[in-house]
């Protein structure tokens, strides 16, 4: 499995949540975001796949932004509903794995 995978399936992932959140709650700034990212992350993972520059910052920036945007909108409902904790999540894991992976290849730590 290369690096893309992760980034195509959350791609995937965030294209179907926007999608939801609108379809749910009639909430047009869920359905930019999800496509905005699902869009950022589908680039990162067409860079990837094709070894091409920037692929995997693109990834590990995306990342971190899901991991804070879930952050801040988790404490404020003290971890209580579901669509920050997905959010905080996804983005604390992906943000891991690709930081690891920069690591691999820039040696940072």
């Amino acid at each position: 499995m290369g690096m893309d995978h992760p980034a195509l399936t959350l791609s995937g992932l965030c294209a179907v949540g926007g999608i939801m959140g609108y379809t749910k709650k009639g909430s047009f700034p869920s359905l930019v975001a999800g496509l905005t990212f699902s869009a950022i992350y589908g680039t990162a993972g067409y860079l990837l796949r094709q070894n091409a520059d920037y692929g995997l910052e693109l990834a590990l920036g995306a990342s971190t932004v899901l991991f804070a945007t879930g952050l801040a909108r988790a404490i404020p409902v003290n971890f209580k509903k579901p669509v920050p904790n997905v959010l905080f999540v996804l983005g604390g894991v992906s943000a891991g794995y690709y930081l690891k992976k920069y690591n691999d290849f820039y040696s940072i730590f």
